[in-house]
């Protein structure tokens, strides 16, 4: 190019160049010198967010959602090390972001300047990668960078720190740039001998299941998952960061593994003899007590990262690749199998299975006194609203229930906080959402506890027309360490009762923000107050479902127990001995 320009104007250039049409994030002084060129930019949106916490988990949504890097920015200290929880949130769940954070200038670095923190220190643990410039010229190498590493091999977040005075120096701009990634080699074609011996032992097993994680959504897997399904017969379960991989209304579909999975998804992985492990990392919240996890089970474990291969639960024929590419790998080398006479001989291990999933179906408590349950009302939302909306979690018992009583028929439409469970993530992250994809219906389903962690986002949406729309599940407490009160700590109810119910009035708030605010109270007006929001999308939507407090999440492992003692209520396990009554 030539021409002489400032290291924040080659920021800019180089987010351009890198694809970047949407930016959430809050100036400041380090960072100020990026805003001004941002101004003039005439691809780039930046949505001044009211934390920067909302910047963090509206750039996860985004990713989430589309597929596509999300991107948030803050200024130096407090405004980058609020961003940390979104970072360890992407981390955790493999979700490419990257943000961008301003720093003191150079010369004051290590001086405790006025709002200085070591962010590429703090985060070098919860990102893929942190970088630190200080120098203009290497700015467009450096977001070239961590554009390139949030989105291949795992997914995950990037965060690039810029100096102010790299920010304010002149500089040219280069584009494409030369990258430099020493040691970083991700593997995404799979060993061919390995795919043929995993088509063996598919072949060979009687009681195999297809352990689906996440990483099939971010492989963008799913269409050759439902080929080797169908193609096998094999029984699928879907962890929760996978729903939506495989459809639930699919007959080879047992449900949700887990603390709160489906009965019949549990116990098809306790029984099984064969893990087909795609892109899953055996998370204590599936395996529950490790040594007792699938006892009888050899596994085939595919993922792109090899350090979580081997690392919960030894693999018999480990596979690094990436799922897009292993799967129809798997698919020819299983065909061949069927081509020379092998035939999976699964009957045995279907009438089992089918036993469970018709004895131990999903359900949940009615209420005498006509109070509404938590899960009529997400059961109901889920119907009405249809497959093709997007829907964003909380933490806690809301996020079960939306796992378990919302039918995901699609990739992507279901996003949640899995690895680190971060309340606050609902409506920040359908913001996002709503964001990259504006034609979807979005819905956030929080919590009365969550919602207050993270509803000034309703401003930003109210003010820059992105008219989400929010279930809020209100029992007036933090209702999963409510559950685990009265289940483990004898009902004494320590610090959960959030009086929400009377503070703050959620429809009021709603209102003050902008927002349409609608009030539920009872299960005979869950349809038409569901409806009416559906109607509303001139402004974001909350809905205060008022439910009762005692509503459980059930089935649940207890921590630290084994997937065999799952409870369906409370004191009652399951009997899955598979010998009829």
């Amino acid at each position: 190019m030539g021409e002489k320009i400032t290291g924040a104007q080659s920021l800019v250039y180089a987010m351009e160049a890198a694809g970047v049409t949407d930016v959430f994030g809050i100036p400041g002084g380090a960072i100020l010198p990026l805003y001004d060129p941002l101004m003039d930019s005439q691809k780039i949106r930046h949505i001044l967010v009211r934390h920067e916490q909302g910047a963090g988990h509206a750039a996860e949504g985004f990713a989430a959602a589309t597929g596509r890097v999300g991107v948030c920015m803050a200024t130096s200290g407090p405004g980058a090390t609020n961003l940390v929880t979104p970072l360890a949130d992407a981390n955790m769940d493999s979700v490419p972001i990257v943000a961008i954070t301003g720093q003191v200038p150079s010369g004051s670095i290590g001086t405790d300047a006025f709002q200085e923190a070591d962010i590429r220190g703090i985060t070098m643990p919860i990102t893929k990668h942190s970088f630190l410039v200080t120098n203009a010229d290497d700015i467009p190498r450096a977001i070239a960078e961590a554009f390139h590493l949030a989105a291949t091999g795992r997914p995950g977040p990037v965060l690039v720190d810029v100096s102010k005075d790299a920010l304010q120096a002149e500089t040219e701009f280069h584009w494409p740039v030369q990258m430099d990634l020493p040691g970083y080699h991700p593997i995404t074609k799979p060993h061919a001998k390995q795919v043929r011996e995993a088509a063996k032992m598919i072949m060979a097993a009687k009681r195999p299941v297809l352990y689906v994680g996440g990483g099939v959504i971010r492989a963008n897997a799913s269409g050759p998952l439902r080929r080797l399904a169908e193609m096998t017969g094999i029984p699928v379960v879907t962890t929760l960061m996978a729903r939506g991989a495989f459809p639930d209304s699919h007959p080879l579909h047992m449900g949700m593994p887990g603390m709160h999975g489906t009965v019949a998804a549990v116990g098809a992985l306790q029984k099984s003899d064969l893990l087909i492990t795609l892109g899953a990392r055996f998370d204590d919240r599936v395996t529950g007590k490790l040594s007792t996890f699938a006892p009888d089970a050899q596994i085939i474990h595919a993922d792109i990262d090899p350090a979580e291969i081997g690392k919960n639960r030894q693999a018999d024929v480990p596979i690094v690749g990436d799922l897009a590419e292993i799967i129809p790998e798997l698919i020819l080398a299983i065909e061949a199998e069927q081509i020379a006479g092998k035939v999976g001989e699964y009957e045995e291990w279907w009438t089992l299975l089918s036993r469970m999933r018709a004895t131990y179906p999903l359900g949940y408590e009615t209420y005498d006194d006509g109070s509404l349950s938590p899960q009529y009302a997400i059961q109901r939302l889920g119907i009405i609203s249809g497959s093709d909306t997007i829907f964003a979690a909380g933490v806690g018992q809301h996020q079960m229930w939306a796992a378990q009583f919302i039918n995901y028929e699609h990739p992507k439409t279901w996003l949640n906080s899995g690895g680190l469970g971060t309340m606050g993530f609902a409506v920040p992250a359908a913001m996002g959402a709503k964001v990259g994809r504006p034609d979807a219906t979005v819905w956030a389903i929080d919590g009365d506890g969550c919602f207050q962690m993270t509803n000034q986002e309703l401003a930003t949406c109210a003010i820059n027309d992105i008219p989400i729309k929010v279930a809020l599940i209100n029992n007036g407490n933090l209702g999963m360490v409510r559950q685990w009160q009265t289940l483990f700590y004898n009902e004494r109810y320590s610090n959960t009762n959030l009086d929400s119910h009377r503070i703050p009035d959620f429809v009021k708030l709603a209102e003050a923000y902008s927002c349409h605010g609608l009030r539920c109270e009872s299960p005979d007006q869950v349809d038409a107050t569901i409806e009416k929001a559906m109607s509303l999308n001139d402004a974001p939507v909350v809905i205060d479902f008022v439910v009762h407090k005692d509503a459980m999440v059930w089935p649940m492992v207890a921590a630290g127990t084994s997937n065999d003692e799952i409870m369906v209520a409370r004191e009652m396990a399951p009997d899955w001995s598979g010998e009829d009554d």
